[in-house]
């Protein structure tokens, strides 16, 4: 079945049609009529499978139909100046940011606008566009929470709520926010939920703010992509950025990912490999939405950086051509293995996800091998780099001097030992001692009449005679 058939507006479809697309994926094809009815909707499917447009196509056309003519029934009457329609959340900037390009990109030939309200940036801006009037809010959480304490935002004209990411939401303690936020909105509206997983507290939330909604699950939450090949390095957790170095070196590819688990690793790996010659950026929450921004925009050029990430990162980005994607550390739950792999093998194209593991990453491992249901590969380092990680780990210094038999220090330990103990001596002969010549106080081992001299700045106080 194509575009065609499922009935879009024709502005709409000769969007799609400019873009290339002629044919839907499956959570398209069940999702655009559901919507299109409107119908409440919860859909689960892993990245990459067309879950923006699957709501942003049949959402245009809602708005698109109903635009010149009365408001749908279930609402009050619409004012004739612009009023926010169509309300949509997402858990981050640069998800929120693609949303918007593609209501931008399918809504092109229709009179409809929109705007993205995000933080980390200016609400200038936001709030000029707010108040010019716009058709569809796509927003975070937080941002939007703040713009409605300050009275820039009425969501009370909202038709349609559409939450993407909904677990990813949970996972960020978006759950309060989210909570105000729909109390906000009408009750008579089409509610769109949309998640990678389906964890009981989603269901929980579908039950309570969904009416009897359509239910569509394309693909089993725990289904790794086919097309992926991966495989996994068993190394210490010190030898990683030799390996790193190594396969970037080694290796073709056309774009490559590396996940890192926290903020500061992320940094590390960048400033290593800049360090060896290799281009490399990061991405995580510290960076600023404008820098964040310029180095997607480097990661999407022909000549593209090594793109290294935190979690922020493992969803929701569009970017095609990824041909390899690196574990530089485990994720600590196997739902992120999955998404992160789900970063390459977009498109029907073929993608490597290589997974350095180390010794205290073993259980990581095998909870991420129970969940996708299958052993991933071991892979061995070359025979180059095997003999130089070895001489590396043969070379190291030990972490401490251990004392020998006996109690007495090693050599090595001793002769910095004595050769830190006779600069000490060397110093201290330089010095007059209290109780010579020329000496201005004397020591508290002397008799001194039962008393030392006061210190600056304190009172006179007598002590008893030093036993010396």
């Amino acid at each position: 079945m194509s575009f065609e058939n499922l009935g879009l507006h024709e502005p709409i479809l000769r969007a799609v049609k400019a873009e290339g697309y002629e044919t839907p994926t499956p959570i398209q094809l069940q999702a655009i009529p559901e919507v299109m009815r409107g119908r409440d909707l919860i859909g689960c499917a892993q990245t990459g499978t067309g879950k923006t447009a699957a709501f942003a196509l049949p959402t245009l056309h809602r708005m698109t139909t109903v635009a010149d003519g009365a408001a749908p029934p279930h609402t009050e009457p619409r004012p004739t100046h612009r009023v926010i329609r169509t309300l949509i959340l997402s858990p981050t900037r640069e998800l929120a940011a693609q949303i918007g390009e593609s209501f931008a990109t399918y809504g092109r030939y229709t009179r409809l606008k929109h705007t993205v309200i995000y933080g980390g940036v200016s609400q200038v801006p936001q709030v000029r566009a707010l108040r010019s009037g716009v058709d569809t809010l796509i927003a975070t959480p937080g941002r939007l929470i703040d713009l409605m304490g300050q009275r820039c935002v009425q969501l009370n004209h909202v038709e349609i709520l559409i939450l993407d990411e909904a677990d990813r939401m949970l996972d960020m303690g978006f759950i309060d926010p989210l909570r105000r936020i729909v109390s906000q909105v009408p009750k008579q509206r089409q509610t769109l939920m949309f998640s990678a997983t389906m964890p009981d507290e989603i269901r929980r939330l579908a039950s309570e703010w969904l009416r009897d909604p359509a239910r569509i699950e394309v693909r089993p939450t725990a289904a790794a992509a086919d097309l992926v090949q991966q495989s996994v390095f068993h190394i210490e957790p010190k030898q990683k950025p030799l390996l790193l170095l190594d396969y970037l070196q080694n290796t073709a590819s056309s774009r490559t990912l590396v996940f890192s688990r926290t903020k500061h690793g992320a940094d590390k790996i960048v400033k290593h490999l800049v360090r060896e010659g290799i281009p490399a950026a990061a991405i995580h929450g510290n960076k600023s939405q404008n820098n964040r921004q310029r180095v997607l925009q480097q990661f999407k050029s022909t000549r593209p950086p090594v793109l290294v990430a935190t979690d922020v990162a493992s969803r929701g980005l569009d970017i095609d051509e990824i041909s390899h994607v690196i574990n530089y550390d485990l994720p600590l739950d196997a739902e992120t293995y999955v998404h992160r792999i789900g970063r390459t093998g977009r498109a029907g194209a073929t993608g490597e996800a290589i997974s350095f593991c180390g010794r205290d990453e073993r259980s990581l491992l095998n909870s991420i091998e129970r969940f996708i249901r299958r052993s991933i590969r071991v892979a061995q380092p070359r025979e180059e780099l095997r003999a130089a990680l070895v001489a590396a780990r043969q070379t190291s210094p030990p972490s401490s001097a251990k004392p020998a038999a006996g109690g007495r220090p090693k050599a090595a330990a001793q002769g910095s030992s004595v050769t830190a103990e006779g600069a000490r001596r060397k110093f201290w002969k330089s010095k007059p001692r209290r109780h010579e010549k020329g000496s201005t106080a004397p020591t508290g081992g002397e008799k001194t009449g039962g008393k030392r001299p006061p210190r600056p700045g304190k009172s006179k106080r007598y002590f008893s005679k030093s036993k010396g």
